[in-house]
């Protein structure tokens, strides 16, 4: 992924032209820097370099306590924020015993999917505003507020909540909050009409869309691809079906998926699985218990022992947490394994062969979050 600085011209060929594609450039999304070559409008090559942020995220948290943690993991992806809690919060879980009660997962699964949504959206209107469409942008952003203000109502905070931990959620939601979900929900769903017509149905955005950045299935698997990238290549992985954690084994949902693998295709999916988290948060309202605990019992201080590794799945894909603890309160060794980052080895893939002004759709349909990637 890191390659040489620079990528060669090749000795004796004078038609071809390298650049460098950001890394302060607002359509990568982040401080991603992307060497091409070009010939002509057709990028011949593509190197990704990433590492600008230099986060450092794992060694910080070794040196942190178990319940010091759970913050610092709100900031790897930060758009979708709380829900790179969940996979460290369960490893944790696992190794000290911990059962949550039922209320609790449902809130989880409940914050989980609102966070799904508000993800999509910040990926819809950043990538549409990549496109040159203004609009889109405006919608999303303003339906992504109601969100964060549903979630500051309970968690005291909006894009980096710290509400989840060890046991099930740090407080119980406010009154309102059932009925304040249910009418945003409701809302919604008018929204999306609009959506479809402003995005999936306008001719502009099918011819700049279809057919452009094919990912095939068979590639998508061998570069460890997940989320909606590797579902719109055909592949119905989901976490949240293949290996259930708190109660999603509880919902009926479907797992969206394209066989085109192109831009669109990756367009489609999320915009369907929107729609399926409003059916997940809908069968939650109705199921979630009124009264009972919100917390699990968990020993004023944490210190677990043994080595475990969880994963959920985020609105990018597959995150997982590796945990080892040796019975301190402080971890041997904390590992992520994010899908942004295993996302971006397909740059190269998607690139070659394309023309240049179809760059910035591919890499928008990858949706990238560069504080999960330089973690």
């Amino acid at each position: 992924m890191r390659g040489p600085t620079t990528i060669d011209p090749v000795p004796g060929r004078t038609d071809e032209m390298i650049i460098n594609m950001g890394p302060q450039h607002p359509a990568t999304h982040g401080v991603l820097k992307v060497v091409v070559g070009l010939d002509g409008e057709r990028i011949t090559r593509a190197v990704p370099h990433i590492g600008f942020l230099h986060r450092n995220h794992e060694k910080i948290e070794e040196a942190r306590t178990y319940s010091q943690i759970i913050s610092y993991a709100d900031r790897m992806d930060y758009v979708s924020g709380l829900q790179n809690e969940l996979p460290f919060i369960l490893a944790v879980e696992d190794l000290l015993g911990v059962e949550v009660p039922k209320r609790a997962q449902y809130l989880r699964v409940i914050f989980f999917e609102l966070f799904r949504i508000a993800s999509h959206l910040v990926w819809l209107g950043t990538g549409m505003l990549d496109l040159g469409a203004i609009t889109p942008f405006l919608y999303t952003f303003r339906d992504r507020e109601m969100i964060l203000d549903l979630t500051e109502k309970t968690a005291g905070a909006r894009m980096l909540p710290n509400y989840y931990t060890f046991g099930g959620v740090r407080r119980d939601v406010h009154p309102d909050f059932f009925k304040d979900v249910a009418e945003f929900l409701d809302f919604f769903e008018t929204r999306l009409p609009d959506y479809y017509a402003l995005v999936l149905d306008s001719p502009v955005f099918q011819a700049r869309a279809v057919g452009v950045g094919v990912l095939s299935k068979e590639r998508a698997i061998a570069r460890g691809a997940s989320g909606p990238v590797i579902r719109a290549s055909g592949v119905p992985y989901d976490v949240r079906k293949a290996e259930p954690y708190d109660a999603y084994d509880e919902f009926e949902f479907e797992i969206p998926t394209r066989p085109e693998g192109d831009v669109y295709a990756r367009f489609w999916v999320r915009f369907k699985e929107m729609e399926e988290s409003v059916k997940i948060i809908r069968q939650a309202l109705e199921k979630v218990p009124k009264v009972g605990p919100y917390k699990g019992k968990v020993p004023p201080r944490v210190k677990p022992k043994g080595a475990r590794y969880r994963a959920v799945e985020i609105a990018r894909g597959h995150l997982g947490t590796y945990v080892v603890a040796d019975g301190s309160e402080y971890p041997v060794r904390i590992k992520h394994r994010s899908p942004s980052f295993a996302n971006l080895q397909l740059i190269p893939d998607l690139f070659v062969g394309a023309r240049f002004a179809d760059a910035i759709a591919i890499l928008s349909s990858l949706d990238p979050v560069f504080g999960e990637v330089d973690r």
